[in-house]
């Protein structure tokens, strides 16, 4: 083995090193990493969506892969257990930050595996994140409803959280599209409901106001609306080239 090993007492060690193609070994490598078998799940989406590309990128989320879920799914039946002997909707006070921190993960280098994959696809940006964003937020819906349905305080405002969480979810997205950080944009969006949940508890007494109180639904959706239209304008700007 050694005798194939180069080494700086061999003649001609120096040349062989300069005919070494780094960028070629680096494509070798970054294709065996991603190299997988195809499972069921990520057929049918590829059927579904319509490429196969699409489909391989949104399996790899991190707030989409089965760890994330089943933390996910544990706080949930957290909250629905604090509801119960509590009486507070926790689920709904859970509910948006959750949300936050998954779909600001839903974007970022350094923190998505698939950011460079999807960078190099024909399916644009936007589209990867917006499925990406579509499916978090269904998911997290789905837990949301179900863990409300344990307890009638929680049900009572089962719709209501889901207002406050698009705003959350499209802030903590608007702004780790805008600053390119995952970490930046789930600490503006839980930093948010942490404020409206203790301004709620401050002006009537309990931290449900945040998600009970109806006159708050239009600043929501006043943010949800900026925060969206910002997303669509950083994410249509062409892509640079390496």
């Amino acid at each position: 083995m050694n005798a194939y090993l180069p080494g700086p007492d061999r003649p001609g060690d120096a040349a062989w090193a300069a005919d070494v193609d780094l960028e070629r070994v680096w494509i070798g490598v970054a294709a065996r990493v991603w190299r997988r078998d195809t499972g069921p799940v990520e057929r049918l989406l590829g059927r579904l969506l319509r490429s196969p590309g699409l489909a391989r990128a949104l399996l790899a989320t991190p707030s989409l892969l089965v760890p994330w879920l089943i933390a996910s799914a544990a706080v949930f039946a957290a909250g629905a257990a604090a509801t119960v002997g509590t009486g507070t909707p926790w689920v709904g006070l859970l509910a948006p930050a959750i949300a936050g921190a998954g779909i600001g993960y839903a974007y970022g280098p350094g923190v998505d595996p698939a950011y460079e994959l999807s960078m190099s696809m024909a399916v644009s940006d936007r589209m990867v994140l917006l499925a990406r964003v579509l499916a978090i937020f269904a998911i997290d819906t789905a837990l949301g409803l179900g863990a409300s349905a344990f307890s009638a305080t929680a049900a009572g405002v089962a719709f209501g959280w889901l207002i406050p969480m698009t705003a959350v979810s499209g802030l903590a997205l608007a702004v780790a599209v805008v600053t390119r950080s995952a970490n930046v944009g789930v600490a503006a969006g839980t930093g948010l409901w942490a404020i409206a949940v203790l301004g709620g508890q401050a002006a009537a007494g309990h931290p449900a106001a945040a998600v009970s109180d109806r006159w708050l639904y239009l600043p929501y959706l006043a943010v949800a609306a900026c925060c969206a239209a910002l997303v669509l304008i950083r994410t249509a700007q062409p892509r640079r080239s390496a």
